[in-house]
């Protein structure tokens, strides 16, 4: 039975390539009846509010909506994407009745998780909405695949604007004048970065980019892993066989995936040759199991034919008529060179070849690590990879490079001086967390202490704990035997089909093969067929499993109705005699063992064992439970081994680590890895915050452009750098201006005189606090009318009077706060624009608080706050207290509420909270008040301000730095205003 409803509205929504237009109208023009019958839109308001979850039609607005919300440009609406206002400006648009709207705002809500931020030069417009519909063979495709495969609207909509910003800062490819663009973007570890260059690729080849060279991994299984995904999601079966008969097994020898899986099923097609149809076939230089050896068909295989013979390639006339070349090749000498080579013979048309190169795991290999201090006499001297990079770039002058990573501080440490270097001159791109992604916020509680994340997935390996390997197989076994009773219960089991744990100690691999030894000796010794492994397994399961399990999925309540399946999962793990599986080693046969294909083999249901080469680019299929122990001084080294990051549906509640707290370094000392991951995550969050904050265009301009990144760069752990010491020859943090914009210093001296010097600092602003109290209000976002009070002492303070202040202070990092004294001191509009300062001390009056008189001040309550391993404190103001803060320092509205923050308020005027803390190694509060003082040399004085917010309302951050540039020897600094 036709729905004539859905046609009507696919019809119309069609329509309306350019964003929302006048509904009713449309029908008016579409409706092959006179007078059409839903332009009241009462029929469809019915069918919304009764809409079974598989309609179609509501599936049609989703989509519609979604994509509309999520647009980072769109002409018809001045407000931002992801907002409300976007949909009230679509609605207005489309001429929607009050009914309707709310009806769809409940079918269809908003998606407002954050998009990518997007660091970039100014750049000429040339790839616009209607450039990327006109031509989207191949995009459309992957579209389509991506659907099939259960991606959702969002999830579908916002890689369309990811991939659309990457491809729009690249040079046109029909432009006259040669332009090789720069760029890089940022994603998370196993997040999905594939899918997003795939779409890049999609649409870069659909707009005119003939010539399309991957740099997949540095060894054959990682490039294999990557051809494949470009094969089954972009290339298709048809360019796969290149007129060969299906049918005809003569026909396809030589043609691969004829034993795969998954072919052809799950591989796009495009309903026949796509030169057939009106579009232009893409020819594979390589081939899954085959890199780059030589050009395939000599050099021929890169002479494009040319419609029109006295035009250059990349006149349109020749340029959407030719086929395109795409090719995946390792960050290999010998293949690079070879690569090189075959170009050079190729002569001319390289210079009309609009190329594009894109760099998976862009930070490693490819980064120059040489030492400039060695460097010869104007000659700069490049690493192997890197310097053949810099020769592509040169061969192919209409070239555009993008360099793709979750640890990106290596390439914005590049010289951006170096024109031949690959430092991203023109855009950086930071993609946000993917929906349903599992990273640091589900392993580390960041915002406080009354998180789950650790309870639920982290155990501690402690020095008295024992290694608690045991303990990790049995953890293997059980959720292996939890994913197959949910098969068997309708969870999707796709996900299921592999089943690992990685266990990862050493980067030595004669211990791998010892580890690998203990680990099937322990693991044939558990007993898993007897009472006591029963019985052991039991325990864990009630005292783990059990207790956090997802109540959204299938459980059993016992161990008993769990038990038959434990059975089945031993013997998946144990097919083939043993369960581990040893993965290192510096060649491809280490790497070419059939149990680990995670392809080609039915199910991997193994424990890995291996260090470096089971990090970075490969991804270990179905990983559940981790083994953590293994120590190292670089940040982005590290984060590459958080292989327990990714997407794991179906299972994400049964994720364990086993992760070492007290891992010996050296003879005397020992470091705690949990810590260490959560350091650098913070580094790479705040690293992601500030390239949110400073995306945000002023006048239509960019705050500032990627030459300016490298100072964004933070590091929170001594002994943890950010990149290795040969990546990080650049870039120097002088200054970060931050109006509007909370300050939080947490790493204070622990010497008792620095302690002491710090609280006579702040003497004659304690001994201005007033007698009387303010009582501050805190509203509540959520709930309508509900509120907190908390008293606090108040004093003015001059900007001169803090800034004296803040420069007198010893701090543990003085690095880290330096910066911020640095805007401090600039008072002007330029810089933090306070004239002065709303000094406040938040005070309780419960039975257990304790008041003290400092220095002769008035009595002021004392907090407690810890530090952690690091030394420093995780946070100083309570949450509570910062809205009045805020709303003294205009960064929010004024409330009749808040009447004390209402009288505080002033144009230029900034508000500090502080805090007399007391650590709990100090002593009890009450014990370290001696006649109603305490002693200043036992107390931490912890602040954290806000500047003022400026007369608009709207803070402008930005960074104010030195950078080393090489281009300009003469300038010791780069300056922002």
């Amino acid at each position: 039975m036709t729905d004539h409803l859905f046609t009507l509205h696919a019809d119309v929504l069609a329509a309306m390539r350019r964003g929302p237009r006048p509904f009713a109208k449309l029908v008016f023009v579409l409706s092959e009846d006179e007078e059409p019958a839903d332009t009241t839109f009462s029929h469809f308001q019915d069918r919304v509010l009764a809409a079974d979850p598989g309609d179609g039609l509501i599936a049609l607005w989703h989509r519609t909506l979604t994509a509309w919300d999520l647009a980072e440009q769109a002409d018809w609406s001045p407000a931002p994407p992801r907002t409300d206002a976007r949909r009230a400006d679509a609605y207005d648009r489309l001429g929607l009745p009050a009914g309707l709207r709310k009806a769809l705002d409940s079918a269809v809500p908003v998606f407002k998780e954050p998009g990518p931020a997007v660091i970039s030069k100014e750049f000429t417009s040339w790839y616009s909405r209607d450039t990327a519909a006109a031509r989207s063979f191949y995009w459309s495709a992957y579209e389509r695949l991506l659907r099939a495969k259960g991606w959702s609207d969002a999830a579908v909509s916002g890689l369309d604007e990811a991939s659309h910003a990457v491809v729009e800062r690249l040079s046109d490819p029909t432009r006259p004048e040669a332009y090789g663009a720069r760029g890089l973007v940022v994603g998370y570890v196993q997040s999905g970065k594939t899918a997003n260059f795939t779409g890049v690729t999609a649409k870069a080849i659909d707009a005119g980019y003939r010539l399309v060279i991957v740099l997949g991994g540095t060894l054959n299984l990682l490039r294999g892993q990557t051809q494949r995904r470009l094969d089954m999601e972009l290339i298709g079966q048809e360019n796969i066989l290149r007129g060969a008969d299906p049918a005809d097994p003569d026909a396809l020898v030589g043609i691969d995936y004829q034993e795969d899986a998954d072919w052809p099923e799950k591989f796009v097609s495009h309903g026949g040759r796509p030169s057939a149809l009106g579009a232009f076939d893409i020819e594979r230089l390589t081939t899954r199991d085959n890199d780059y050896k030589s050009l395939l068909n000599g050099i021929r295989a890169l002479e494009f034919e040319k419609q029109s013979r006295t035009e250059p390639l990349y006149a349109p006339a020749n340029l959407h008529h030719a086929a395109a070349r795409i090719m995946v090749v390792k960050k290999n000498k010998s293949v690079l060179d070879k690569l090189i080579n075959d170009l050079r013979k190729i002569g001319p048309i390289l210079s009309e070849i609009p190329a594009l190169i894109i760099d998976d795991e862009s930070d490693q290999a490819s980064v120059n690590t040489t030492d400039p201090k060695k460097w010869e006499e104007g000659k700069v001297t490049r690493t192997a990879i890197n310097g053949q990079i810099s020769q592509l770039l040169g061969l192919l002058p209409r070239a555009q490079y993008v360099g793709y990573t979750a640890t990106p501080f290596a390439n914005v440490f590049v010289d951006p001086g170096d024109s031949e270097d690959i430092f991203p001159r023109d855009f950086l791109i930071s993609l946000p967390r993917p929906t349903g992604y599992m990273g640091v916020q589900d392993f580390h509680d960041l915002d406080g202490d009354e998180g789950t994340a650790e309870e639920t997935h982290v155990r501690g390996i402690h020095q008295d704990t024992g290694d608690r390997l045991q303990e990790a197989l049995d953890a293997f076994v059980l959720t292996g035997a939890l994913k197959l009773y949910r098969a068997d219960r309708g969870v999707p089991e796709g996900p299921f089909r592999h089943h690992t744990m990685l266990v990862h100690e050493s980067v030595r691999m004669a211990e791998h093969t010892a580890l690998a030894l203990r680990i099937s000796t322990l693991w044939h010794q558990a007993a898993y067929t007897s009472h006591a492994g029963h019985d052991r397994l039991a325990a864990l399961f009630a005292a783990d499993f059990h207790r956090f399990a997802d109540p959204e999925l299938p459980t059993p309540d016992s161990y008993e109705e769990l038990r038959a399946y434990v059975s089945r999962a031993r013997q998946l793990i144990n097919a083939g005699g043993t369960p581990v599986l040893v993965v290192n080693g510096d060649t491809e046969r280490d790497y070419d063992q059939p149990d680990l294909d995670f392809e080609r083999t039915p199910h991997v249901w193994k424990i890995l064992v291996g260090g470096t080469k089971l990090s970075r680019g490969f991804t270990v299929e179905g990983l559940t439970v981790t083994y953590y122990r293994r120590t190292t001084q670089q940040a982005d080294t590290l984060m590459q081994m958080g292989r327990w990051f990714g997407f794991r549906p179906g299972y994400r509640d049964l994720v364990r680590l086993y992760i070492g707290r007290e891992e010996p370094v050296g003879k005397t000392r020992t470091v705690d890895l949990y810590e260490a991951f959560e350091a650098i995550c913070r580094d790479e969050e705040t690293f992601r915050a500030q390239l949110s904050r400073y995306a945000t265009l002023v006048d239509g301009k960019p705050q500032v452009t990627p030459a300016q990144i490298p100072p964004l760069v933070s590091q929170h752990l001594a002994w943890i750098k950010p990149s290795a010491r040969n990546k990080m020859f650049n870039a120097e943090l002088v200054e970060i201006r931050s109006p509007g914009q909370w300050v939080e210093p947490t790493a204070y001296p622990v010497a008792t005189p620095d302690l002491r010097a710090n609280t006579e600092a702040w003497g004659a602003a304690l001994g201005a606090l007033g007698e009387d109290l303010s009582v501050f209000v805190t509203l509540s976002d959520s709930d309508r009318g509900g509120f907190t009070r908390y008293p606090a002492r108040t004093a003015v303070l001059g900007h001169t009077q803090l800034l004296e202040i803040m420069s007198r202070l010893a701090w543990g990092r003085p690095d880290l706060f330096a910066p911020h004294l640095a805007y401090l001191r600039d008072a002007s509009d330029a810089g933090c624009a306070t004239d002065d300062w709303a000094l406040i001390l938040p005070q309780t009056s419960g039975p257990t608080s304790v008041s003290a008189s400092i220095l002769g001040s008035q009595p002021v309550t004392l907090v407690q706050r810890k530090r952690n391993a690091r030394g420093v404190f995780n946070r100083i103001s309570g949450v509570a207290h910062r809205q009045s803060a805020e709303r003294i320092a205009g960064l929010r509205a004024l409330s009749d509420d808040d009447p004390f923050a209402t009288q505080l308020h002033r144009p230029r005027r900034g508000a500090v909270l502080l805090y007399p803390v007391v650590e709990p190694g100090t002593g009890s509060p009450e014990d370290l008040v001696t006649g109603g003082c305490i002693d200043p040399g036992k107390v931490v004085l912890a602040a954290a301000f806000i500047p003022a917010a400026g007369p608009a309302g709207k803070p402008v951050p930005y960074v104010r730095f030195r950078a080393v540039d090489s281009s300009r020897p003469d300038e010791a600094t780069i300056e922002v205003p």
